[in-house]
Formats: structure tokens, C-alpha cells, sequence
């Protein structure tokens, strides 16, 4: 398992990291997997110093989470009712990351992704097949691969595969001195009931986990306490039951004076080992892990117990098998849909309850009642959509566009509507449209390059220009961005003639990266603008807009109704002038403004599938206009 965790392909589960790192993080789990949601916690905490907790599936559903955390379900199987009724009820909330780490290719939680593909499915089956009870490979995989993971993306890193690896191979090695001296050092242990586990912020990860295991296997009583927490009158425990007691010491590089220190002092009856879990902290958590599955094997063989198969009673299983309580939704107000109810706490950032609460959620519905009624009552000439997170993924804005809104696409192409496409790209936009569109329609796609700083159809090879050398105020920006030394060893950037593209390649944060881009930029020069993508930040010149794209089809057509489509509809969103105009729609963050872009897609949908929604709405009628389908978003 060790060696499948150190060579398997991990590229997407750390481009899943990377979108967490840039915030808070909530790791949930149950049972066994409760210990890799403390694996995952920590690295998280390690890496972005970021706060990270640990809730159950029951916890997760019953609490509320702020817009910037990332949701993380963890389970070996992805399929007991606990993990699978939270990832239904967090999916149709649409936190900001809501990401699904399962040991099998199949499972009940997979199908949940495939209802909400704005989910991050990461499935990886450990090589060992079916786990055993207490599913310590499973474990071992999930918690590897999250160390590599984490371990891999962070900048100026040698590498997780690196010397201080070998510890953690000495400890998975049955053979070696490292094991043979752990097992020697906890023999006298295992006569006594009670297992106190003290540990320090390298151990926490084996601590949690051998407590779950003496519980789940019945092999034993064990107690977890920090160093200086066990200090906090936990120690008391030896003095009226030592003599039914030992310790366990799990100690890090970090750990050794307040271990020495605090073991010294215990009662000379009590029987202590010492675990050393030397090593960088990413390691040094695994070693952890591996001790406690370790220290359960010989408890249970000293008591007779055998931890993978201990036996489950009939009333166990029962429990288990429980569905969780059954919450049903919370009764709307007479006359509000779940779908409208979504585009208002979208828009205002509330719940429906909270601003019935303060008599707000009148003036929300009426609102929303005027847009809906508007748009109904529209009669489009042309269409303009953003393409990274709009008509593409943004986590897989370089594969071929979704099947099926390139169907929609070409059935209102066909239909003889003018289609725009208003990208931050250059030409790589045109190649995949090219291979998406057929060749007879390119004429009546108008691309906007640059964010509309170069025009051009489809069939068109000389936009955007291949000397995309930057004009003068902008090449000043683009020498001062590039010498200032987080950006030149954090981010990464790309000059364009009338853009630049910053996107940052470590732990420089979304809000860092923007302050430090912005700042630059007001120093330098006042006519620029800048903007936020879906995954970088932009700096433009005044001739860059996606209105100029929205302006060509206004020509085109001799009309002004132009829907337009963005997925980052609030400022500083790249797609905010163009979602400001009367009649637009987003597809995930909304203006401010109660008059327009409004995101009326389903409950716990985002991105290009709510775009699918938008477009299959969309009825042609005979002089070549588009009607929107008002009742197919209500």
C-alpha cells in the first residue's frame, strides 16, 4: 500500500488540494475514515495555517459553514449512510469546494458527484482489495496519498519521495529494528486495561487512531492526551488506577524535551514505551498511523482479540445500518419553489429563513419576481457566454468543452443565432472550439479574446495577433509584477498585448495574489484595470472588455437584447461588466445589484451544468431571436 501511495498518479487529487489551500477546510468522516479526516486536517493546518476541523457526517449537516470553506468527505467505501445522506445534503448547499476522497472507483457517494458535477470526485482503490474491520490499508492509502499530496504542492519542496521517507518504510516493514524495538518497548503494557496515549502535534494522527481502534475492537481502554494537556489533571487517572495502566509516548522530533521531561515524572510502577515518530511532520504523522495499527496488533494478540475480525454482535449491525435522522427540508414560504429560494440566498448571501426573520425576503421575492419577468419578456438576438467556468470546468478548462452544451450551442447556431464567446484565452479558446463546432458554423461565432481586447470569428487564423508583446503603460506593470518577490516565487505570469495573467503557483493566497496585483498597478498607472478570473487575476488595458464582444453581435444583429453568461458576476469578477447589463445570467457568483444577473439554476448545481440549463431554455422563434423559457428556471 505504501508503494502504491508513493507512484500513483495523483494529479488530480493535488489539483484538489490546491483549490483548498486557499482557505479554511472541513474534513468529515466516520469510523475509520474519522482518522483520515484528521490526517487530512492536519496536513491542511501544516500546510496554508489555515484553520481545519473534523466533524462527522451528523455534524457537518447540522452546522452552517462559511462561502470560503472547502468540504472534504472522506470514507474507505463511499457507501454507508452516514457519508452519503451528508454529501447529498452539502451538495445543494454548494460550498466553495465540495470534494468527495473514496476508496472505490463505485460507489453510492460517486453517484452523488454525478448529480452535482461541480464536485470533486477523487476515487483511488488501494492495491489490497477488500479491507479488513478496522480497514488499515485503506487508512494507510487515503493518509499517504493526502501527505504526498499536500507535500508535493507546496513550494520550493524536495519532494515527499525523499530521505525522510525511510522512516516511514522502516515502519511499515515487519522486520525491521524500528518494529522489533516498538514491540519490545510495549510488551508490558498489554497486562494492564487501560492505555494512556500521550502525544504531541506529530502524533496526533496515531493517537486518534489507536483509540478508535482499542474502542472498535474491543481490545482495550485507551486514553489520548496532548503532552501539556495530560498535564492539565489528566494525570490523576494514575494516581487512583495506575496500577491497572500504562503509557504509550508517541514522540516527535518537536516532542523530545517536554517528553523527557513529563515521562520522568510518572509514577516508577507505571509501565512506559516510548514511540519515536521522527521526521518532517508530513512524515513523521504516518509513522504515527503505522505505530498504531502496530501497538493494536500485539494488544490484540495479547488479549486474545483479533482487531480485524473481533466479531460484531446482531444489535451492532443494526446500528449501524441506521439511517441517519431524516431532516426534511425546511418548509418554504406559500409560493417560493427550492429553485427560487436558491437564486435568492445565491444573490443575498442568506438563508430564506433569515430574511423572512428580518422582513427582508419580500422585497428578495419581488425582486427576483420583476428579473424572471423581464427575461420572459425578452427577445434575444444573440448570445455571449464567458468559457473558463461557464461553457468549461474550470478545474478542466483545457479538455474539449461538455458534449452537450456544444449540442445546445449548435442547435440555436443552427437556428441562425449569433454566438459570442468572451474568454481571458487566446487562441487555445479557438482550437477547441474548432474541434467542437462544426466547420460550416464557424462564421457566426464572434470570439473575444484577451477579455475582448481582440475580436474575431471563429474561422478566422489571424486573431488574436501573434506579437503579443505588451503596450507601453502595460509592459511598466508587467516589469514591476514580475520583479516583486512573492509574485516571482509564487506565481506565475503571462504577458499578453493587452492582458496580463497572474496565477499563483503556491500558498500565495486568492486575496494575497489580488492585493499585491492591485496595489502594484495603482501605483503604476490609473487607466488599468483589474480583474478576477475563475483561477487567476487579470490586468487590463481600456481596451479590454467583454462588452466589445457583446457589442460586435449588437451589430451584427442591429439589435441591443444580448443575453450574456458568466460564471464571476461580482465585482472584481472578470465577467462583471458584461453581467451588469439588464438582461444576464450567472452561472455561480452574482452581482450585487437586485436588477440583474441573477443565478436561477438548479439547487446544488455551478458552472457549465447550469449553462446546459440556460441554453435548453432558450426557444428559437421564426426571425431568428430566442425567447428564454421562464417556466423551465422556476
Amino acid at each position: 500500500t505504501l508503494d502504491w501511495a508513493r507512484y500513483l498518479d495523483l494529479t488530480d487529487l493535488k489539483k484538489a488540494v490546491q483549490t483548498a489551500l486557499f482557505g479554511p477546510l472541513v474534513a468529515v468522516g466516520s469510523g475509520g475514515s474519522l482518522s483520515t479526516a484528521h490526517a487530512l486536517a492536519h496536513y491542511h493546518r501544516l500546510a496554508t495555517g489555515h484553520v481545519s476541523a473534523v466533524l462527522t457526517p451528523l455534524e457537518s449537516v447540522a452546522l452552517r459553514h462559511d462561502s470560503s470553506t472547502a468540504i472534504w468527505l472522506l470514507s474507505a467505501s463511499g457507501n454507508n449512510v452516514d457519508i452519503v445522506a451528508a454529501a447529498k445534503t452539502l451538495a445543494v448547499r454548494e460550498p466553495r469546494q465540495l470534494a468527495a476522497l473514496i476508496g472505490r472507483v463505485e460507489s453510492k457517494v460517486g453517484r452523488v458527484t454525478e448529480a452535482h458535477p461541480y464536485m470533486d470526485l477523487l476515487a483511488y482503490a488501494p492495491p489490497s482489495g477488500k479491507d479488513g474491520f478496522l480497514a488499515t490499508n485503506s487508512l494507510l492509502g487515503a493518509a499517504a496519498i493526502l501527505s504526498r499530496a499536500y507535500f508535493e504542492v507546496a513550494p520550493g519542496s524536495a519532494g515527499w519521495d525523499g530521505a525522510e521517507l525511510q522512516g516511514v518504510i522502516d515502519a511499515a516493514d515487519n522486520t525491521s529494528p524500528v518494529v522489533r524495538a516498538w514491540r519490545e518497548s510495549t510488551t508490558a503494557l498489554w497486562s494492564r486495561g487501560t492505555t494512556i496515549v500521550l502525544h504531541g502535534s506529530s502524533g496526533t494522527l496515531g493517537a486518534v487512531d489507536l483509540e478508535s481502534k482499542f474502542t472498535e475492537a474491543a481490545i482495550g481502554h485507551a486514553q489520548i492526551a496532548g503532552f501539556r494537556n495530560f498535564a492539565h489533571s489528566r494525570h490523576h487517572w494514575l494516581a487512583k488506577r495506575g496500577q491497572d495502566s500504562g503509557v504509550v509516548a508517541l514522540i516527535g522530533d518537536d516532542d523530545e524535551d517536554i517528553a523527557a521531561r513529563t515521562l520522568a515524572l510518572l509514577p516508577s510502577d507505571v509501565p512506559v514505551a516510548r514511540i519515536a515518530v521522527g521526521g518532517s511532520p508530513a512524515h513523521a504523522s504516518l509513522i504515527s498511523l503505522i505505530a498504531a495499527f502496530r501497538l493494536t496488533d500485539w494488544a490484540g494478540q495479547a488479549r486474545g482479540i483479533d482487531p480485524g475480525d473481533p466479531g460484531v454482535p446482531d444489535f451492532g449491525r443494526r446500528i449501524y445500518h441506521l439511517a441517519p435522522s431524516r431532516r426534511s427540508a425546511a418548509p418554504l414560504p406559500s409560493g417560493l419553489t427550492r429553485r427560487s429560494a436558491a437564486a435568492i440566498e445565491r444573490k443575498s448571501g442568506r438563508t430564506v429563513k433569515e430574511l423572512s426573520d428580518s422582513s427582508e425576503l419580500k422585497n428578495w421575492r419581488q425582486s427576483l419576481r420583476s428579473f424572471q419577468q423581464n427575461l420572459a419578456a425578452a427577445s434575444f438576438s444573440g448570445v455571449v457566454l464567458d468559457y473558463d467556468g461557464t461553457i468549461v470546468d474550470t478545474r478542466h478548462r483545457f479538455n474539449p468543452p461538455p458534449e452537450d452544451v456544444i449540442a445546445e450551442l449548435v442547435r440555436l447556431h443552427t437556428a441562425g443565432l449569433p454566438i459570442g464567446i468572451a474568454t481571458g484565452r487566446g487562441k487555445s479558446v479557438r482550437h477547441a472550439l474548432r474541434d467542437a463546432i462544426p466547420q460550416n458554423l464557424w462564421p457566426q461565432v464572434v470570439i473575444g479574446y484577451y477579455n475582448g481586447a481582440e475580436m474575431g470569428r471563429l474561422d478566422d487564423d489571424t486573431v488574436p495577433q501573434p506579437d503579443q508583446s505588451p503596450v507601453e503603460d502595460l509592459r511598466t506593470v508587467a516589469d514591476r509584477l514580475q520583479s516583486q518577490p512573492e509574485l516571482s516565487a509564487q506565481a506565475l505570469q503571462e504577458n499578453r498585448r493587452h492582458q496580463l495573467t497572474i496565477t499563483s503557483q503556491g500558498y500565495l493566497r486568492e486575496d494575497r495574489l489580488w492585493e499585491i496585483v492591485q496595489s502594484i498597478v495603482r501605483e503604476t498607472s490609473a487607466d488599468l484595470t483589474v480583474l478576477r478570473s475563475s483561477h487567476s487575476i487579470d490586468v487590463l488595458t481600456p481596451t479590454a472588455s467583454k462588452l466589445n464582444v457583446a457589442a460586435r453581435l449588437q451589430e451584427i444583429t442591429s439589435s441591443s437584447e444580448i443575453l450574456g453568461i458568466g460564471d464571476r458576476g461580482c465585482w472584481p469578477g472578470n465577467d462583471h461588466e458584461l453581467l451588469s447589463q439588464p438582461l444576464s445570467l450567472s452561472v455561480d457568483q452574482s452581482t450585487h445589484s437586485h436588477e440583474t444577473c441573477w443565478n436561477l439554476g438548479a439547487p446544488g448545481q455551478r458552472g457549465p451544468a447550469i449553462t446546459l440549463e440556460y441554453l435548453r431554455a432558450l426557444r428559437p422563434t421564426e426571425d431568428r431571436r430566442v425567447h428564454l423559457n421562464g417556466a423551465a428556471l422556476r
